[in-house]
């Protein structure tokens, strides 16, 4: 039997391996070359391309722009619970209907998809905010690193699940054609549902302490902005860290649709990004012991070349074993630029205000992946191609590179 903190904090955990279905399923994997193929099969390729990137930048700039309102509401307690469940509930119901959407319903795709990435952010914002309920000071790092140890492995095994669904449906009863991908989207509702409830069962929140201060979010991320003045290398980096972040979710969130477009089989494009998944977690191992031997910076020269490289060859990208090895390329270097990053901002900031410092951080990182997808938007309805924006995002990460370079590490 668990205890009481045991359970929080394992409830706690699990929720990554709930929700991280959505994020390979629904928002790299699969939808995005249903939505190409099927959903927007009557529009030319360059435009499903185009107004999926508009829509990916919509939903996220709409959710940066109300996180600093809803900081304000996760930071008082009472509050944290009840507009987290409404939002997992927009975010399942949402995907859950996406096993509707046939051919030539790329209007309800779009809304649907809109609608379950914001539920999905908008539930992680209050989600994040328990965490510092269920651990201590002490336990933080290790409860945060194993719930996305969780998400990492659990949305893997779906993915997993839901390729077999694609490519053999007759082993689970299905008829041949877009069942696959339909029924795939049900079952990432079904576990971001069912495994959700040790959440709700177990995880406490302290009773609510007033009205709540809808500006203080607001006047907290303004107060910050004016005291980076004291912090220029962190501010310096901050600008850095906005360009190539920005770059990477581009990548993640664009990656298979532009991959539909130029005509990569669904099958391959499903079954790279699952193999990207498995090469991200040593990698990421990797590239700590990379950092000790050689630093930070060099470090992350090296992850950011690899991602140029890859944006540089996308560019041409027209067979299936092109698109495994750029899967394979970015899984080296994914985790790695991440942690990389969050570890060379926090030498930058002072210790004895490292959690405001690290909220700011916070609210840059949920501002990038709005320009890359907007680019691809804008490319491909000036060229009828989204090839231009392989190569934009490739120059996105070079500023990135010299944005980085003009940091001084201590």
């Amino acid at each position: 039997m668990l205890s009481g903190r045991n359970r929080e904090v394992w409830g706690w955990c699990l929720y990554d391996w709930a929700n991280s279905a959505f994020a390979t399923t629904v928002m790299a994997a699969v939808l995005p070359p249903y939505f190409q193929n099927v959903a927007a099969s009557s529009l030319p390729d360059w435009r499903a391309t185009a107004l999926w990137g508009f829509a990916v930048s919509g939903a996220t700039l709409a959710v940066a722009l109300s996180a600093p309102l809803l900081g304000a509401v996760a930071d008082q307690a009472g509050y944290r619970r009840r507009f987290f469940v409404v939002f997992w509930m927009l975010g399942v119901g949402a995907t859950g209907v996406l096993a509707l959407v046939g051919e030539g319903d790329w209007k309800l795709c779009l809304w649907l998809f809109v609608l379950g990435l914001a539920g999905f952010s908008w539930a992680n914002l209050f989600y994040d905010s328990f965490l510092p309920i269920v651990a201590t000071k002490e336990e933080v790092d290790w409860v945060s690193s194993t719930g996305y140890a969780l998400g990492y492995l659990g949305g893997g095994l779906l993915l997993g699940l839901n390729l077999a669904m694609i490519q053999r449906p007759g082993w689970f009863g299905l008829p041949d054609g877009t069942w696959g991908a339909r029924i795939s989207f049900l079952t990432v509702a079904f576990w971001w549902a069912v495994f959700t409830a040790p959440f709700l069962l177990w995880v406490r929140e302290p009773k609510g302490g007033g009205p709540v201060d809808w500006g203080a979010g607001v006047r907290e991320l303004v107060r910050t902005l004016q005291q980076m003045r004291a912090y220029r290398e962190a501010a310096k980096f901050l600008l850095a860290f906005w360009l190539y972040s920005d770059g990477i979710n581009t990548v993640i969130k664009m990656a298979a649709i532009y991959g539909a477009e130029v005509g990569i089989e669904t099958g391959h494009l499903v079954a790279a990004l699952l193999f990207t998944q498995f090469v991200a977690f040593p990698f990421s191992l990797l590239f700590g012991k990379l950092s000790k031997s050689i630093g930070v910076k060099p470090a992350m020269y090296i992850a950011l070349g690899v991602y140029t490289f890859v944006c540089g060859w996308g560019y041409f990208l027209r067979e299936a074993w092109q698109f495994w090895t750029l899967a394979g390329l970015v899984g080296m270097v994914q985790g790695g630029a991440q942690a990389l990053s969050r570890s060379l901002f926090a030498r930058m900031v002072p210790k004895e205000r490292t959690a405001e410092f690290f909220g700011f951080f916070s609210t840059v990182s949920k501002f990038s992946g709005i320009l890359g997808p907007f680019l691809f938007g804008v490319a491909g309805t000036l060229f009828h191609t989204s090839r231009a924006a392989a190569l934009v995002m490739a120059v996105l990460f070079l500023m990135g590179i010299a944005a980085l370079g003009r940091v001084r590490v201590s």
